[in-house]
């Protein structure tokens, strides 16, 4: 995989508590931020894209309406319930 360079500004506080952190693990403070930014990407990705699949449900009329959502959450928490021991 290939890689490229990218500046980022930070407070002098996030940079000493992220050189602490590459002490103590090991770890280049480079590696410790590429690692930050990969997890912090894809997690917003995911966000991202659910919520495009969301819009995408709307646009397609492919949802179901609030009151018949509950009912049948409803319905499934009372059979649970019931079957409990």
């Amino acid at each position: 995989m290939s890689t490229t360079t990218m500046t980022i500004r930070v407070s002098e506080d996030l940079k000493e508590r992220l050189d602490r952190l590459a002490a103590d693990t090991r770890r280049s403070r480079s590696f410790l931020a590429a690692e930050a930014v990969e997890a912090y990407v894809a997690r917003e990705l995911a966000i991202v894209d659910g919520i495009n699949a969301g819009v995408d449900d709307v646009e397609g009329r492919r949802t179901v309406a609030h009151d018949d959502a509950m009912a049948e959450l409803k319905a499934v928490i009372d059979t649970a319930e019931r079957d409990e021991p």
